[in-house]
């Protein structure tokens, strides 16, 4: 399993992501502009409606820029434990340790992309091949790590 190529396969998840909200965001500021010039003060309602869509625009922007910045310092050396940037295969499915993408298909197989703060890596961490742990009353066996 190649974890350059998983790893480039974040980044360009990320990329689209983030240039999907800026994309947005230049959107929802043009229209709000639109509404302040030519609709008046009779819709200080719709304008607040958009303002705070833009925040929550902004926020889901930060929160990718953050994982981009995550990303960056991933390793792709062996790893002989789970931790971040290890690829963990457990008797339950295959997992990258990483930023949270969802599921992304790798020399045809399904990887999950895991976060370390998701409850998951938080139960396997530091455990190495062999070892078992549990999550929401389900034990899991680590398969191999690479």
């Amino acid at each position: 399993m190649n974890k350059q190529e998983l790893l480039n396969i974040i980044k360009a998840k990320l990329t689209e992501k983030i240039q999907s909200f800026e994309n947005l965001i230049a959107e929802t500021r043009a229209s709000n502009n639109d509404t302040k010039s030519s609709m008046g003060d009779k819709y200080e309602t719709g304008r607040e409606m958009l303002q705070q869509e833009i925040n929550n625009l902004q926020r889901q922007l930060n929160e990718s820029l953050n994982q981009q910045s995550v990303i960056q310092k991933i390793s792709v050396e062996p790893s002989d434990k789970a931790q971040i940037g290890a690829l963990v295969k457990t008797d339950k499915g295959l997992f990258y340790v990483a930023v949270s993408v969802g599921e992304i298909t790798s020399e045809k197989q399904k990887v999950m992309t895991v976060s370390v703060e998701s409850p998951l890596v938080k139960a396997m961490s530091g455990k190495k091949e062999g070892e078992t742990f549990a999550i929401n009353s389900m034990v899991q066996t680590i398969q191999h790590i690479w």
